[in-house]
């Protein structure tokens, strides 16, 4: 048998952390508005999704769109590091580009100076914005230097099966950092992308809420062209139960 990889699914809401832990997931990351790529949840969300039970890693993104922030945004964002640490989370999951598509390391190294600034020991991501820099496999070598314990991405593909050789080169590349698979995952690309180095897997196993509208639907900024569509997502557990058992069977046969 061999070590099989980490399980991660992002949820967000207690409901969902729940889901994740019952079906066999190793951690959760939490965010807000999935469905607009994930924003900083409140600390009264990570305090009950942290009461279930999972290792919690937490999204800090201030707003949706691109990774390039100013000096407000980062001094937000930093804020926003102390405070879901301080409200449970067991990590954080951070990023910030340059305007040249680089990575903002004066940026991500304030970040994750917060974040060790707790009187604990916390895990320190790197989120997907390494797939919108102009160089992933380049951006992924500066992390062991900036103290980073993993990194989210798809290979700077639209999914992570796409982006499978440049994941295998990040894996080389970034020794000391865990390299995530994730983006548009599903269970069935598990045993390729642990095969190119993917340490760990991370799906949003995520389906459209049903939504529970009372009265007559109005349309509420970009929610969606209608009632049916302006919803939110929620943690499907027959998809974590299938992730899950593609990282058993794994371990079982040895990673092949």
């Amino acid at each position: 048998m061999t070590a099989r990889p980490a399980l991660e699914i992002a949820v967000t809401s207690p409901a969902g952390a729940r889901a994740a832990r019952d079906n066999g997931a190793d951690r959760v990351e939490l965010c807000a508005a999935l469905e607009l790529g994930g924003l900083t949840p409140s600390a009264a969300l990570v305090e009950a999704v942290a009461r279930e039970g999972l290792p919690v890693q937490v999204l800090v993104r201030c707003r949706p769109g691109d990774f390039v922030y100013d000096a407000e945004e980062i001094a937000l964002m930093a804020a926003e590091v102390r405070s879901v640490i301080a409200s449970g989370a067991g990590g954080v999951v951070i990023g910030a580009l340059t305007a040249d598509g680089a990575l903002d390391t004066v940026a991500v190294a304030r970040l994750a100076e917060a974040a060790r600034a707790s009187d604990r020991p916390v895990d320190i991501t790197l989120h997907r914005a390494i797939d919108q820099s102009a160089d992933p496999v380049a951006t992924a070598v500066l992390l062991p230097s900036l103290g980073l314990t993993r990194v989210l991405t798809s290979g700077g593909a639209p999914t992570a099966a796409e982006g499978l050789a440049a994941i295998a080169e990040m894996a080389a590349a970034a020794a000391g950092v865990q390299v995530m698979a994730g983006g548009g995952m599903r269970p069935a690309d598990i045993p390729a992308l642990v095969s190119a180095g993917a340490a760990a897997v991370h799906l949003s196993a995520k389906a459209r809420a049903r939504p529970r509208q009372g009265g007559r639907w109005v349309p509420l900024g970009a929610g969606g062209a209608s009632a049916e569509q302006d919803t939110h997502f929620v943690t499907d557990p027959e998809v974590v139960a299938e992730a899950r058992e593609a990282v058993l069977r794994l371990q079982e046969t040895g990673g092949t």
